[in-house]
């Protein structure tokens, strides 16, 4: 059998919960994603369960698409993952075909300017960005600024735990804070009237 090339070698991702749960997905080998493994996002999706019903969700950097889907298989009826890097995007796109997600809707393009192009605010927000590209900041900046939060909305945040918590705005209240190998991953409540 001829040996894969490292480009097209696909890793698996579970879906732990809801209507797709235990369905299996795969994600290409591409430079700076990593999906959050199956502890984390039931911790996770654990903290979230009470507002996920009905909820706008934005997966910022979606990667495998495992915090995405995972909201939509456990009832946001709206979820909208962005993807820069082009082989990711395409292994998402045949993703959502395959489970036809109808709820969600997937965009190719950077984060940034995803955002600048919005109007409409989101309850939910997944930020977990390649380490490298040191973007928590920025994008917490334009969430706020161009206030696409709803008041009470909740933020994940995932970053690297030897480094310390990146600078968020004042109306970012941290909420839930946990630490997993070399991985540090936080909720944040947004509160509308705080200033920056």
């Amino acid at each position: 059998m001829a040996r894969q090339n490292k480009a097209n070698r696909v890793g698996n991702l579970r879906i732990i919960g809801g209507i797709w749960r235990g369905r299996k997905l795969g994600f290409p080998d591409v430079e700076g994603l990593r999906p959050t493994g199956d502890r984390v996002r039931e911790t996770v999706f654990n903290w979230l369960q009470p507002v996920l019903g009905g909820s706008r969700c934005l997966d910022l950097f979606a990667g495998s698409g495992a915090l995405g889907l995972e909201a939509a298989s456990r009832g946001a009826s709206d979820v909208i993952l962005v993807e820069a890097d082009r082989q990711a995007w395409q292994q998402l796109k045949t993703n959502l075909t395959t489970l036809q997600a109808n709820q969600c809707q997937l965009i190719h393009g950077q984060a940034e300017q995803f955002l600048a192009a919005q109007a409409q605010p989101f309850d939910l927000v997944f930020i977990d960005p390649p380490y490298q590209l040191n973007l928590w900041t920025d994008i917490a900046d334009l969430l706020t600024k161009k206030r696409l939060l709803r008041d009470g909305a909740r933020i994940y945040l995932e970053y690297p735990s030897r480094q310390d918590l990146p600078q968020l705005p004042e109306s970012w209240h941290l909420f839930k804070e946990k630490q997993a190998g070399d991985v540090k991953y936080c909720l944040f409540t947004f509160e509308v009237g705080v200033s920056k």
